[in-house]
């Protein structure tokens, strides 16, 4: 094999922007129209915006859209799922990695992550955000570049070489 390149915070960053661009979005989009607007108020998200936009984020952040935690928790689950899809068919890959060259692997092997893994390191993902989002900083300062959830998981995150 040759030398491993761990990929760092900044590349993670942007396949994470990506995978929200193509899978979050539209799994977001389907949910919404499926809970037949129900999932949360979009008219007080609407109004949020325009106080943000405004310069008046006191009132933006007064008060926040009520949400459905049936429709949240039937959101989380599908972007789980559809993730955990991605990575088994594209080996560790979403489209945000595939598209940035990068995937998820073994930690120790190098070869492709076990369900165990993919489902341990999404939930890891719950872990890294509820400590301030420090479980995804680390990336930036540790030499494997491997966050909380990579740690838990038994995961790192390279760049894939075959391509």
């Amino acid at each position: 094999m040759n030398e491993v390149r761990y990929a760092g915070f900044w590349i993670r960053f942007t396949a994470s922007f990506f995978d929200t661009l193509f899978l979050a979005l539209p799994v977001a989009v389907v949910i919404y129209f499926l809970s037949d607007g129900n999932w949360f108020d979009f008219s007080q998200y609407q109004q949020n915006m325009a106080y943000a936009l405004s310069g008046n984020a006191q009132k933006a952040l007064a008060t926040q859209p009520q949400t459905s935690l049936q429709w949240e928790l039937l959101f989380e689950i599908t972007v789980l799922i559809v993730t955990m899809i991605f990575w088994k068919r594209w080996r560790g890959a979403t489209p945000g990695k595939k598209l940035v060259n990068i995937k998820i692997v073994d930690s120790q092997t190098f070869q492709d992550i076990n369900n165990k893994q993919a489902i341990t390191r999404s939930l890891g993902y719950i872990v890294s955000t509820l400590l301030f989002l420090i479980g995804f900083i680390m990336v930036a300062w540790r030499k494997d570049k491997r966050g909380l959830h990579d740690l838990l998981a038994g995961t790192v995150v390279i760049y894939d070489e075959a391509i």
